[in-house]
C-alpha cells in the first residue's frame, strides 16, 4: 500500500491517480476532509492528519509499504517559514514512529547548496533530517512549478507587462508542470528493485525564460505581453503585498540565487534526471480561461 501525504494537492493527486491506474492500493492522507471526494472516486482510502500532528500522521502512515512526502507552503499562517520547519520535524518524527519500508520525498532544485539561498535551503534541511532516519529513501528534487506564473497573469493581462524577478529576461531556467512531477514520483514509487536512488531531479521537456512565458501568454490571449524586470529595490514591497515577511524573505533569497546563475539547478554528478512532457503554454492555458 502506498501512502500519499498531501494527496489533495496538485502533485499528490497526480501521483495518487497514476498509482490507482496502475492498480495498486493508495491511502490518501489529507488535512481537510472536504477535499476527499475526488480521491475517493479514484478508489483511494482516506486518512486525516495534520502535518503538525506527528502522532496522527504516524497513525495515518502505519502499515504503508511506501510513503510519498510533500511539504506545502502555508500562505495564511503568520510565519510560513517556521511552519515549514515545524512540518519537517513533525514528518520526520512520524516516519520514525511508523517506520515504512520506503519513502519518496519531494524536494527542491538547489537543495544541495549549503549557503542560505532561501526556499531551497528549507529543503536542504528536509533532506538532512530525513537522512537521519533508518528508512530507505528517494529524494525527488523538483524544478519550479509552471503554475507559479499564475500569480502574475492577471497583472500581465491588465497591463501588457509580465513582472519577473529574473533580471535577464531571456535567461532560461528549469521548470515543470506539477502533474508531470506527480507522474514521475509515481513511476519511481512503482519502480522494481530493492535499491532506491538517492537523488533524482525532475524538470520539464525544456527550459524557459521570462520572455518565453510572455510569448506563451501573448499566443494564448491574443494580447502582446512583454516581460518586465521588477527592480531589486522593489522586491520586498512587491512580495509582501501578497505574503508574510518570512516567506517573502525565502523567495527573495531564492530569486537572488537564480540571478547569480547555476545555484538553483541540478546538483553536479547527482545522478538521474527525469523530464516531464507538458509544455509551458499548455500548463498556462487553464489560467486564461
Amino acid at each position: 500500500m502506498f501512502a500519499i501525504v498531501g494527496a489533495a494537492g496538485n502533485v499528490g493527486y497526480s501521483t495518487s491517480m497514476a498509482l490507482r491506474k496502475a492498480g495498486v492500493p493508495v491511502r490518501a492522507i489529507l488535512r481537510d476532509a472536504a477535499k476527499a471526494a475526488a480521491l475517493k472516486e479514484l478508489g483511494c482510502e482516506i486518512a486525516l492528519a495534520d502535518l503538525q500532528d506527528a502522532e496522527a500522521l504516524a497513525k495515518a502512515i502505519a502499515g504503508a509499504d511506501a510513503v510519498q512526502i510533500i511539504v506545502p507552503v502555508a500562505l495564511k499562517v503568520r510565519d510560513p517559514a517556521e511552519e515549514l520547519r515545524q512540518s519537517i520535524d513533525s514528518i520526520a518524527r512520524a516516519l520514525a514512529q511508523a517506520s515504512p519500508k520506503r519513502m519518496l520525498a519531494i524536494s527542491d532544485y538547489g537543495a544541495h547548496v549549503t549557503d542560505d539561498i532561501g526556499m531551497p535551503t528549507i529543503f536542504n534541511g528536509l533532506e538532512e533530517r530525513l537522512g537521519q532516519l533508518n528508512v530507505p529513501r528517494t529524494v525527488l528534487r523538483s524544478a519550479e512549478h509552471m503554475h507559479n506564473w499564475a500569480r502574475v497573469i492577471p497583472v500581465a493581462m491588465a497591463s501588457g507587462n509580465l513582472p519577473t524577478f529574473h533580471n535577464v529576461v531571456d535567461m532560461v531556467f528549469p521548470t515543470i508542470a506539477a502533474a508531470d512531477l506527480g507522474l514521475i514520483a509515481a513511476d519511481l514509487l512503482l519502480r522494481p528493485g530493492e535499491k532506491d536512488l538517492d537523488v533524482v531531479h525532475a524538470e520539464g521537456p525544456r527550459r524557459y525564460s521570462a520572455n518565453d512565458v510572455a510569448t506563451a501568454l501573448t499566443e494564448l490571449s491574443g494580447r502582446t505581453i512583454h516581460a518586465r524586470v521588477v527592480p531589486r529595490s522593489q522586491w520586498k514591497e512587491t512580495f509582501e503585498r501578497n505574503m508574510p515577511g518570512s516567506l517573502a524573505e525565502l523567495l527573495i533569497k531564492a530569486n537572488e540565487a537564480h540571478n547569480r546563475g547555476g545555484l538553483i539547478d541540478v546538483e553536479p554528478n547527482a545522478g538521474e534526471i527525469r523530464y516531464g512532457t507538458t509544455e509551458l503554454i499548455d500548463a498556462l492555458q487553464p489560467f486564461l480561461r
